[in-house]
């Protein structure tokens, strides 16, 4: 359930179009969200304070699984930042 609150449904990729770059909001696929939203709960869990692995990895888990903390915000973000850049969504390969 945590890491089900923590997949990212879009990104925003990279794409070069006549000199300029934008910023292409595309879906994730699911075996992605899945490896982006593990990566990001380590990753994370281990910038926590607690003094054992064990405690940061489950301290994260438990936020997740409430959503909220860093892991939650990251993906906010990266929802923000596709939703901003929704105009340029035409731009998909």
């Amino acid at each position: 359930e945590a890491v089900e609150n923590v997949r990212p449904a879009l990104e925003v990729r990279s794409r070069r179009v006549g000199g300029a770059n934008y910023q292409v909001p595309v879906e994730v696929p699911t075996r992605r969200s899945y490896t982006l939203a593990v990566r990001w709960i380590v990753t994370h869990s281990r910038l926590r304070r607690e003094h054992s692995m064990a405690e940061r990895l489950a301290g994260e888990l438990l936020d997740a699984y409430n959503r909220t903390g860093v892991t939650m915000k990251k993906k906010e973000d990266l929802l923000r930042m596709a939703e901003a850049n929704r105009a340029f969504a035409h731009y998909r390969w």
